[in-house]
């Protein structure tokens, strides 16, 4: 395959995961329209609280594994997709009852009960994501991109229409929570049928140390990319009270929502191009190219129409956060450079790195949200988009220049 026909192949692989986001991202407009002009800003707080250490604890399940599935040689894979299937069954079933346990010790820590009761509704999701995980990865190593975006999108749209009846029907944070559980059996049903699998007892699982050796790299960055993205959340609710926290969490989902779900949706879709990808160098720089000449127009698009779009989605009452949402729109470019530059280091088996910098990048945003939050979201965005292009393009940037020796066109 030339590298012009396999960018092409890495396009269209893309172009399946945008319009997946774009189809999630439509259905969750209609949640945001619901949840503004019928919830208050502390009702949203408290869901917010409850989905924030639902996402931290979620990011546990980032174990590498599937990543493992994807650049297996084709005589290993069984016996890898049988040990991951082991990790996955105990994996996930340890997170639905330390969840628990986390909300059981918030509750008796003097928390309300409703916490308590969304952040278990929150653990039933670890009951169905087992049996799908190995069905997943497979179906990503035969280049079902476009069928496993699908059903991405299917089980997030799903879950966001349902999010926006009930908010209409049963005003409260339980709505916003409870279609989450509600979707999971739609992903697990459909990523089933997509790519059967059953495990080969004839096969003899392959050694745990392999996994662990490159799984604890990425678990750890999953982890510190979760805090990255909530513990903000967590500190905005501790320090200023649950009200605050509502009005941070619409702003910065209206600002930041574009950028999280294009860089999931690039993260998604290159990392098995640069595993099948003869010069991986070459291969992360035309895809940076092709995604940052996508997604740079249209933030900057975004921040500008934002004082418009704002107060006539969302209601008058929101028409304050259209300055924030506007300078978090511009996070999205340092972001999907990054993005890129760590699939490319967990192509080349090098995790670690990544990790460090979400480390350093995680800590920094957290130190700026202590230390901005007293001065109002304005100034707290401000900080979170200086942090962001400060970590994340001078990270990205020594990466680049080592990946300059392959010339950008080549012939196969």
């Amino acid at each position: 395959m030339t590298t012009e026909s396999r960018t092409g192949h890495f396009a269209r692989h893309l172009l399946a995961y945008c319009l997946s986001e774009v189809a999630a991202k439509a259905s969750r407009l209609l949640v945001v329209v619901a949840v503004a002009r019928t919830l208050d800003a502390g009702a949203i707080g408290i869901a917010a609280a409850a989905m924030a250490a639902a996402d931290i604890l979620k990011a546990l399940t980032e174990t590498g594994v599937n990543q493992r599935i994807i650049a297996a040689p084709q005589g290993e894979l069984e016996a890898t997709c049988r040990t991951a299937q082991r990790i996955f069954d105990g994996w996930c079933l340890g997170l639905f009852g330390l969840q628990m346990i986390l909300g059981a010790a918030l509750w008796l820590a003097g928390g309300e009960a409703l916490l308590f009761a969304l952040i278990a509704i929150l653990a039933g999701e670890y009951l169905f994501m087992p049996r799908g995980l190995v069905q997943c990865a497979l179906a990503m190593r035969a280049g079902k991109m476009r069928q496993t975006a699908a059903i991405a999108a299917g089980q997030v749209v799903g879950a966001n229409i349902a999010t926006a009846v009930l908010v209409l029907v049963l005003p409260g944070p339980l709505a916003l929570v409870l279609p989450r559980l509600l979707a999971a059996p739609i992903w697990l049903i459909a990523m089933r049928r997509l790519h059967p699998w059953r495990p080969d007892r004839t096969v003899s699982p392959a050694p745990l140390a392999p996994f662990a050796r490159y799984g604890w790299a990425v678990l750890g960055v999953e982890l510190v990319k979760a805090l990255r993205l909530q513990a903000d959340k967590l500190v905005v609710g501790l320090l200023l009270g649950p009200e605050m926290l509502g009005l941070y969490f619409m702003a910065f989902n209206a600002g930041l929502g574009l950028a999280n779900s294009f860089s999931q949706a690039l993260s998604v879709a290159l990392f098995p191009s640069l595993c099948a990808a003869e010069d991986r160098g070459l291969e992360l720089r035309r895809a940076l190219m092709l995604s940052v000449g996508i997604i740079a127009p249209v933030v900057v698009l975004q921040a500008f129409a934002a004082p418009l779009y704002v107060p006539v989605l969302f209601g008058a009452q929101w028409a304050g956060l259209a300055k924030v949402v506007s300078i978090l729109c511009l996070a999205a470019i340092p972001g999907v450079i990054w993005s890129a530059v760590a699939q490319y280091l967990r192509a080349e088996g090098r995790p670690q790195r990544e990790f460090t910098v979400t480390l350093a990048m995680t800590a920094a945003l957290i130190a700026n949200t202590v230390l901005m939050a007293p001065h109002g979201l304005t100034a707290l965005a401000w900080g979170y988009l200086a942090v962001a292009v400060v970590t994340q393009a001078a990270s990205a940037l020594p990466v680049l220049l080592a990946t300059l020796q392959s010339p950008l066109i080549r012939r196969a």
